[in-house]
């Protein structure tokens, strides 16, 4: 476990702010999503001190990415932790239905991929997150600090050495030092704000309202997305319930809810009547929560000591789900890169400029690869002026199995390095 001392008093370590306790570990880590899990479990599996910081007192929330995909499963699989996930109540994704008004709808399969997961698990994201620092408190050096909100990077002869938090209901401040920081704290990521780091962003033409409503016996298994009217909806299967997604336009949340719910409910019925026998369960709009859709990325995830990943490093787009997929992958690129010299106590700026290297095509592909849905596909099927229909690639089976790959596996999968 990381050591924990008092304050050192010299010169280097002076702040306005009285530090109670200082930690020392080989690295800390900011976030405890899927991206910070995973790395803190992998640098803790190789005997190495971490501290996990995660800023809420629990796991939780209501997630809306709760897609586990196979590049994942195989991840978890390679750390003998894959039958143990399974044997949580979860739902799996065998294929994606997309149905355009009235035609008969258009199915992309996952059963050809070659991988032992020909699927998409569904599971409660906090579950997940849950059994992953139960399997990392196994390791003696790994540290789970909740309710740790990061206030200060600490800074030394020009480079990160930790971080300065203050706890819940707590008016202390305390000090994780470390030889490498890792920001893994979302698209909304304090730590890139302290660093001062630039986004290079983009302009989706959408934003998501996600609510829940009752599954029915006969409904479909899987994914189905409806394209009605200018009008796009997408349900994700959980178990008893679907997980909706709503697409709107940019920028038109704010005319739609002041319409109220009954108009959001019309809209829904219509673009997927056969919603229309449960649809009275959305009563108010506290049980709609509207995602603004962002793409984006840092032109440079490190600094000296520092690095960033998953959604703190890029944002992605809620097209193909695959954001938790890329998060992870970055974590296991973190872990074979960075673990050897954070072993031997050698790390150097060009092993964090490396991870970046390694992430950073595969991260700009799947960007281009959404920004050519949103804009071919989503921008067109919410325009009411024109008629819509599939484009080709969609219609023909066997080019349906490229985008069935790329959100299985995004470019290449990933393996741990043992």
């Amino acid at each position: 476990m990381p050591e924990t001392h008092p304050a050192p008093q010299s010169k280097e370590a002076q702040t306005e702010h009285q530090i109670s306790d200082v930690q020392e570990a080989d690295c800390c880590i900011v976030g405890g999503g899927p991206a910070g899990v995973v790395l803190a479990y992998l640098l803790a599996r190789k005997g190495l001190r971490v501290c996990l910081l995660e800023m809420h007192t629990d796991f939780d929330r209501d997630f809306r990415g709760d897609t586990i995909h196979p590049s994942v499963l195989e991840v978890m699989d390679q750390l003998g932790l894959a039958e143990r996930l399974h044997e949580m109540r979860h739902s799996k994704i065998r294929s994606f239905n997309i149905q355009v008004g009235d035609d008969e709808g258009v199915t992309i399969e996952l059963g050809f991929l070659k991988t032992k997961y020909p699927y998409i698990m569904m599971l409660p994201q906090a579950h997940f997150l849950e059994f992953m620092t139960e399997e990392a408190k196994k390791f003696p050096g790994f540290q789970l600090i909740m309710g740790a909100s990061v206030q200060e990077l600490i800074r030394e002869g020009g480079a990160v050495r930790g971080v300065r938090y203050r706890e819940h209901e707590d008016d202390e401040w305390h000090e994780v030092r470390a030889a490498l920081t890792v920001g893994a704290d979302g698209r909304s990521s304090r730590v890139r704000r302290l660093a001062e780091m630039e986004l290079v962003k983009t302009a989706p033409p959408m934003d998501v309202l996600w609510f829940r409503l009752p599954r029915r016996e006969g409904d479909p298994e899987g994914v189905a997305g409806r394209i009605r009217n200018g009008h796009i909806l997408v349900m994700l299967d959980r178990m008893e319930e679907w997980q909706i997604a709503f697409v709107i336009l940019k920028g038109s949340y704010h005319h739609l809810r002041e319409a109220g719910v009954e108009q959001l409910k019309r809209l829904v019925v219509e673009t997927d009547p056969t919603l229309s026998d449960r649809i009275d369960h959305l009563q108010e709009w506290k049980q709609v929560s509207m995602l603004s859709v962002e793409s984006s990325r840092l032109k440079q995830w490190y600094q000296p000591g520092l690095l960033l990943i998953g959604d703190a490093a890029h944002v992605m787009s809620p097209v193909g789900g695959v954001g938790i997929n890329y998060a992870i992958q970055d974590a296991v690129v973190a872990a074979n890169v960075l673990t050897k010299p954070l072993t031997s106590k050698s790390l150097q700026t060009n092993h964090l400029a490396r991870v970046q290297r390694k992430r950073k095509w595969p991260t700009r592909f799947i960007q281009a690869f959404q920004a050519v849905i949103q804009k071919r596909i989503l921008a067109n099927a919410l325009d009411t002026s024109k008629q819509f229909k599939l484009p080709f690639f969609l219609r023909l089976p066997l080019l349906r199995r490229i985008p069935a790959r790329l959100i299985a596996f995004g470019i290449w999968p990933v393996r741990v390095e043992n």
